[in-house]
């Protein structure tokens, strides 16, 4: 893919369901910047957060699983294209997960079918592919998806239902093409999960304490590399609409697919842990860390899960935190690289820079309004 068609000045009418959200807000921010004359509806449960001020972008409230609302919305727009990155939180629970990730997810996908949408991008999860036991090196698309009793994480199981149900919708019509973005271990500017929760620890003096011997290689993708993976496949996928009813060679093909999309830098765990620390001002050196074996760690998240659920409350330390932090998850991005043109556009440690300044400059701001 050549860099001049990555610059185009308008892709058309694009749609960006969940545009007030941490990926979509960027997405969008990205679009407007990088394709000035695109027309961008965002569509949002509420749009009051992350608003963009450029006048090509108009915003919806609209809940996704309810097709009475939409189909008029998206009669109205006449899409080119649609990247859908709604989902709730991943803790959420099971009945909103499934009515929004798999529920909404169909229901976007009939409503774009019927109003002539060319490319529907989804949001998915490399979590799909990852169980409790079995370590990911450099896992690529071709490694079976997990769901069910195997998947200890609903959120993981109704996120693979709805990239299935993505994929499947490719062709259907013949000029309705679909594909899928499978990021992996997000953060960045207005990060709610990864970033908060390491400054949390460090303000709470827990950077003393690592779990496991770190050795295990994780992925961490910065917010606005994931922003790029996906412009990059409406791109594709409206090239691709221009060229029906060719289809590409299995080589080049996008429709149908899905993709990795990471920094391409996996890093020990508590490496990348560290450096965040490190950068929002943590001094503690590594000889003063204390090392805690998987087997107490997961004890003691047991123990505090169960008191914790007693109080109603969640614990600073969960098994599935121990989990987390202790087992190999690193990713290939070849597919995108080859098909996508794809290549990280921010690195890891200024993906660290750009996400806690964004946290200390919010601290600031709060500090100052209560001096006030």
């Amino acid at each position: 893919m050549s860099s001049e068609s990555s610059y185009t000045p308008s892709l058309g009418k694009v749609v960006v369901v969940g545009g007030c959200g941490f990926l979509g807000s960027h997405i969008v921010n990205l679009l407007i910047e990088r394709h000035p004359n695109t027309r961008v509806f965002v569509v949002d449960l509420r749009t009051n957060t992350n608003r963009n001020a450029s006048a090509n972008i108009s915003y919806h409230d609209a809940d996704i699983t309810d097709y009475a609302a939409l189909e008029p919305l998206f009669s109205q727009f006449r899409a080119d294209a649609v990247i859908h990155t709604a989902s709730p939180h991943f803790n959420a629970k099971k009945d909103i997960l499934e009515k929004v990730n798999v529920g909404g997810t169909k229901t976007l996908l009939k409503v774009a079918q019927e109003t002539g949408v060319k490319a529907f991008i989804y949001t998915s999860s490399s979590s799909i592919v990852l169980d409790p036991k079995t370590e990911l090196h450099n896992a690529d698309e071709t490694w079976p998806l997990i769901t069910g009793d195997a998947q200890p994480e609903y959120y993981s199981t109704t996120k693979a239902y709805a990239e299935t149900a993505v994929l499947q919708a490719n062709r259907t019509p013949a000029n309705f093409l679909t594909c899928s973005i499978r990021p992996a271990g997000i953060f960045g500017e207005g990060d709610v999960q990864a970033l908060p929760k390491m400054i949390g620890a460090l303000r709470k003096g827990q950077t003393k304490f690592q779990v496991g011997d770190n050795n295990n290689l994780f992925e961490w993708t910065y917010v606005g590399n994931i922003a790029h993976g996906h412009l990059l496949a409406v791109q594709a996928l409206l090239q691709t609409h221009k060229l029906l009813p060719t289809v590409p060679l299995d080589s080049e093909k996008v429709d149908g697919e899905a993709f990795n999309i990471t920094n391409g830098q996996p890093v020990y765990f508590w490496d990348f842990a560290r450096a965040v620390w490190h950068e929002a001002g943590d001094t503690v050196p590594l000889s003063g860390i204390w090392h805690l074996s998987w087997e107490f760690a997961f004890g003691v998240g047991a123990i505090l899960e169960w008191l914790f659920w007693v109080l109603g409350k969640t614990p600073n330390l969960t098994r599935q935190q121990v989990r987390y932090s202790t087992i190999t998850r690193y990713y290939s991005i070849d597919k995108a690289k080859k098909r996508l043109g794809y290549a990280p556009i921010v690195d890891l440690d200024e993906g660290i820079r750009r996400g806690v300044r964004h946290i200390l400059e919010q601290e600031d701001r709060q500090k100052q309004k209560k001096g006030q």
